[in-house]
């Protein structure tokens, strides 16, 4: 088999692009068909108070862009990543070594959650789940596609192995669909404390369509409503180059943190 041809993580050298996150700080590989990480994971990895030293697990961590945009913010943070799919958890591989981070991928189901993660805790935990209940929507024609973006396993037992995998006083973060933050909320109350709720805004007088909640294990704090960050700038998308806010365009392209409390 020759070079250009040759697999990785499931596909081809030609089925995989080389997409460039946190302003060319990353560069990720990902298959040009099937589901693709956007903007979301980048999001939801800026909003973790990790500090150096500290350990994350990313559940369905996919081809790895979220924990790896931690990682690349936070020096010496220790990755770890749970996927399900192998061909996407070879390519989370590939990526933190082609990145110069160090981050362990298990393949598995988190509601079988695998022994060498069972016997771990972590400061933080983070999880950008699949956002549609497939009894209230069409399934994807990718399989791939499908596992990252159709609910399988209930929103309640992501927030419950979240919480198994989380150390006392360490956080528990994901990024939703805002019509989900009832089921989100439930969760999050009967595991969590603490909890803290970030709105995430397309765009001035536009309804917020995803947000991130975060939580800490043994937390005592009042629940807490931010204000909610506003991405993009104008009433559409420009086609001269990127629209987002400063602040959006500091966290997406300069490895900022996603402050909740501003």
């Amino acid at each position: 088999m020759s070079a250009p041809e040759a697999v990785a993580g499931g596909w081809s050298e030609a089925e995989l692009s080389a997409d460039k996150f946190l302003g060319g700080r990353l560069v990720l590989r990902q298959p040009r068909k099937g589901y693709r990480a956007g903007a979301d994971p980048v999001l939801l990895a800026a909003a973790v108070l990790a500090r150096p030293g500290e350990s994350l697990l990313d559940l369905g961590c996919g081809a790895g862009t979220a924990a790896l945009c931690a990682g690349s913010r936070v020096p010496g943070l220790r990755l770890a990543g749970l996927e399900r799919q192998p061909a996407y958890a070879e390519l989370a591989r590939r990526n933190a070594r082609e990145n110069g981070l160090e981050m362990t991928v298990t393949c598995g189901d988190l509601s079988v959650m695998p022994e060498a993660l069972r016997q771990q805790q972590f400061h933080h935990v983070i999880a950008n789940p699949p956002y549609f209940r497939r009894d209230a929507s069409v399934r994807a024609r990718a399989d791939d596609r499908e596992g990252a973006l159709g609910e399988e396993t209930p929103l309640a037992l992501w927030v419950d192995a979240a919480a198994r995998r989380c150390r006392p006083g360490g956080t528990v973060t994901f990024i939703h669909r805002a019509e989900r933050l009832p089921d989100l909320m439930t969760a999050f109350a009967a595991r969590l404390g603490s909890l803290e709720l970030k709105p995430l805004v397309p765009r001035a007088g536009r309804e917020s369509q995803l947000v991130l909640l975060r939580g800490r294990k043994g937390g005592r704090a009042a629940f807490r409503l931010h204000a909610g960050l506003l991405l993009h700038e104008g009433e559409a998308h420009s086609e001269l180059g990127s629209d987002y806010t400063d602040e959006a365009s500091r966290i997406m392209r300069a490895a900022a943190p996603l402050e909740f409390a501003v």
